[in-house]
């Protein structure tokens, strides 16, 4: 289990500068809206491949009224220093460090695995699909550190393919084939590791008794590779598309068109039906049985990192949560306006009260 032990800020979002030393189990940070709270769960998620659980461009991260540029820097247990950032010189270049050493953003996932809910993900069976391919990614990346170089390389192809149907003389056949081989090797590898988290989530899921947070069912849909080889498979399907690609200005075919469909179990109904609330205990649910399964099969628990989840639950989910989250081990950080919201959470917890005037350790 990997856990932070050391949080730093300097210069980001509303912090100028801030040091958090916290332990395993709960980190718990209170304090008044917009005190900073979910910068600081931002901070943490930016320690893992991706652009955080805001989805916001490096100099949106930097503090308004600063020289320019962010540190966010941890330390992981006794001996492993990660940190990533951004220059005022280069305010969208991003800069990864891993115990002194340069290194890529992708590279982050072999450290330190992540998932978080916040009240942003509220509409996320309502919405677009590119939100949960995001959210499965996720989930994927914690069991399978490779999937984040595999969904770089595979996005840069993409860009790069469709910049080249778009030119008006024609495309060089020979460099766009080039280009779909290289889609074709990580798109069939991305789908692959999203068809193994989806089947052994579901299993996880499917064993676990009724208990106080919905049972969510979980499947793939939109595309999804042809049967066999599915490298060879996508290449020709791109190959076959160029035409009716570059009409359309995007690729229609390929990992990025995929979807996750989510199920309520017990209603047997789907996910962009059921209420605010239970579309959130769904979420919760599949996040607390995912970080059970990485623990499970031998890999590092993924640090769980709650927005104001404790505000949405009444008292007694709140404490069936608590024990849960207890009862995994792990690292779980929470968010709440009020001290009295976390009064069942037992255990291992370093607590903290976010303000203006700074970080206190209560």
């Amino acid at each position: 289990m990997v856990a932070l032990s050391r949080l730093s800020l300097t210069n980001f979002r509303n912090h100028a500068g801030a040091l958090i030393a916290q332990g395993p189990g709960f980190v718990i940070l209170t304090g008044e809206n917009g005190a900073g709270k979910t910068n600081i769960l931002e901070a943490v998620s930016l320690l893992t491949p991706g652009r955080g659980l805001r989805g916001a461009t490096l100099s949106e991260m930097a503090r308004s009224d600063g020289p320019g540029g962010f540190a966010v820097n941890a330390r992981l247990g006794d001996d492993i220093d990660i940190g990533t950032g951004a220059l005022a010189t280069a305010p969208e270049r991003r800069q990864v460090r891993i115990n002194g050493a340069d290194a890529s953003a992708a590279s982050l996932g072999e450290w330190l695995a992540v998932l978080w809910l916040t009240p942003a993900m509220d509409r996320l069976f309502l919405e677009s699909a590119g939100g949960r391919r995001r959210f499965l990614d996720r989930l994927v990346l914690a069991r399978e550190p490779g999937h984040a170089a595999h969904s770089s390389r595979y996005e840069a192809a993409t860009r790069a393919r469709n910049k080249l149907l778009a030119e008006p003389d024609g495309a060089d056949p020979s460099w766009l084939a080039a280009l779909e081989a290289g889609m074709a090797e990580h798109g069939a590898a991305i789908a692959q590791a999203r068809a193994h988290t989806v089947s052994a989530l579901t299993a996880r899921l499917a064993s676990q008794p009724p208990g106080p947070f919905a049972r969510a069912g979980i499947a793939l849909t939109g595309w999804t590779p042809a049967p066999g080889d599915a490298q060879a498979h996508l290449a020709a399907e791109l190959r076959a598309g160029r035409g009716r690609d570059a009409a359309a200005g995007r690729a229609l075919a390929g990992p990025h068109r995929s979807d996750l469909a989510v199920t309520h179990l017990d209603k047997a109904m789907p996910a962009g039906l059921c209420s605010t609330g239970e579309q959130k205990a769904l979420l919760l649910g599949l996040i607390l049985a995912h970080a059970d399964l990485v623990a499970e099969q031998g890999g590092q628990r993924p640090v769980l990192l709650l927005d104001e989840v404790a505000a949405h639950l009444d008292p007694l989910r709140r404490a069936a949560l608590f024990e849960r989250l207890a009862a995994g081990g792990g690292q779980t950080w929470m968010t709440g306006t009020e001290p009295a919201l976390f009064a069942a959470a037992l255990g291992p917890a370093t607590r903290f009260v976010v303000s203006d005037a700074g970080i206190v350790t209560v």
